[in-house]
């Protein structure tokens, strides 16, 4: 089988987090290459960002294609509860006042393509509808990846060091049987766009609104979009959406039911799209690296879409991916324990929001808890924003387990 020359470093998937990974590492001089298998644009769900995702897109050399794109501002959270009694917003402003606290509502077709060809602009060579085959092994290190030509005849790079990035079909978290689910967060979901349902105005426009359902069985996302689109979809536990209910559309429509808040808001608009379902939601793979290997984004692991993190950790990850590998080429070390050294911090920010997660769905009330703990206001938003990575938060956790007690 023929071999093309090797590279550095090679990206697979062309995603948010295989974008970041590529970017950050081709910014220090390493040869990257990317193999992303679609063409873009692409659909992607998932298109609210958190603020935190600033400070990702500001190293990557895209803070002014956001600032100058049309996507939708986003200024704050809303939730609204079973009985429909509106939370008063959190406005991410209010407990950091700089202007990362403002953020955006993306289509991700179009700023999936904008983070892509920005890692193109920075030196990293794309390669788009590259089926990659496999990731090869040598005495248990990886050492490249096999991919079909587009001659059919199957071909391989080298590299120093393989990302997957490729997403919920990781190759590597399949092929060394990595994927551990989690069983408390055992969700799936079902969504549609509508045009021209209500949304707020002034600050408020693009703020994410959380839904509960009336019986609290699962919740409403209800995200404002450029083009005057919403994204709304239904989540909740697997056996509620989907055994016994096959027909997805129908599922949906019985859920907008029973969630009078969410059917007054799409009142006045029309549904533009057709219901899609996701049903395999939560995992984490049993580690983030091994000799030659990393994963990041969902290749990694894949949360909730409760508190819309899926980007940052994407970014974050891959962020934090590509300045240790960047270490470890330029020590010659690309072992699991250099290139994988960002796990565990990660892990430890991924496990606060999966905490804050699993207390939305055990019913706590954040506003209760805000009005007898004022001074954890602040820790809460940093929670809702992204900024997870900060041992002091903990003690948020602490104070709500005494009041459960």
């Amino acid at each position: 089988m023929p071999a093309s020359p090797a590279t550095d470093v090679i990206v697979i998937g062309g995603g948010p987090a295989g974008s970041t990974v590529a970017t950050l590492i081709a910014q220090q001089g390493f040869q990257v290459e990317l193999f992303e298998r679609e063409r873009f644009p692409r659909y992607h769900i998932g298109e609210s960002l958190i603020p935190e995702t600033y400070w990702v897109l500001k190293r990557l050399g895209m803070l002014d294609k956001m600032k100058s794109s049309h996507f939708i501002k986003k200024y704050s959270v809303q939730f609204v509860t079973a009985t429909g009694k509106h939370s008063a917003p959190f406005y991410f402003h209010d407990n950091k006042p700089h202007e990362c606290s403002q953020t955006w509502q993306v289509r991700r077709s179009e700023f999936d393509t904008m983070m892509l060809r920005n890692a193109e602009e920075q030196g990293v060579r794309v390669h788009e509808g590259a089926r990659v085959l496999d990731v090869l092994f040598e005495d248990q290190r990886a050492v490249g990846i096999e991919i079909a030509g587009d001659d059919g005849e199957a071909r391989q790079v080298r590299a120093q060091v393989v990302v997957d990035a490729s997403g919920q079909s990781s190759l590597l978290i399949n092929k060394l049987r990595l994927r551990v689910s989690d069983p408390l967060l055992n969700k799936g979901a079902i969504w549609t766009y509508f045009e021209g349902a209500y949304r707020d105005q002034g600050r408020d426009e693009g703020a994410t609104i959380v839904l509960s359902l009336q019986d609290k069985q699962g919740w409403f996302w209800y995200i404002p979009m450029h083009d005057n689109l919403i994204s709304v979809g239904v989540v909740a536990d697997f056996d509620y959406l989907f055994k016994g209910r096959e027909n997805h559309a129908a599922t949906f429509a019985e859920e907008v039911e029973n969630c009078p808040a969410l059917k007054e808001r799409i009142s006045i608009g029309k549904q533009v799209a057709s219901v899609k379902a996701t049903k395999d939601y939560t995992y984490r793979a049993r580690q983030a690296a091994g000799d030659g290997w990393v994963l990041v984004g969902d290749a990694f692991g894949f949360l909730d879409p409760l508190y819309s993190s899926g980007v940052l950790l994407a970014l974050k990850s891959g962020e934090l991916a590509a300045d240790a590998i960047v270490e470890g080429l330029r020590n010659g070390d690309t072992s699991r324990a250099q290139i994988g050294k960002w796990e565990a911090s990660f892990v430890e920010g991924m496990n606060r929001m999966r905490r804050l997660v699993c207390e939305y769905y055990d019913g706590f009330s954040f506003g209760q808890f805000v009005r007898r703990f004022p001074h954890h206001r602040g820790g809460i938003t940093d929670l809702l924003i992204g900024d997870l990575f900060k041992p002091e938060l903990d003690q948020v956790f602490e104070d709500i387990e005494a009041v459960k007690c």
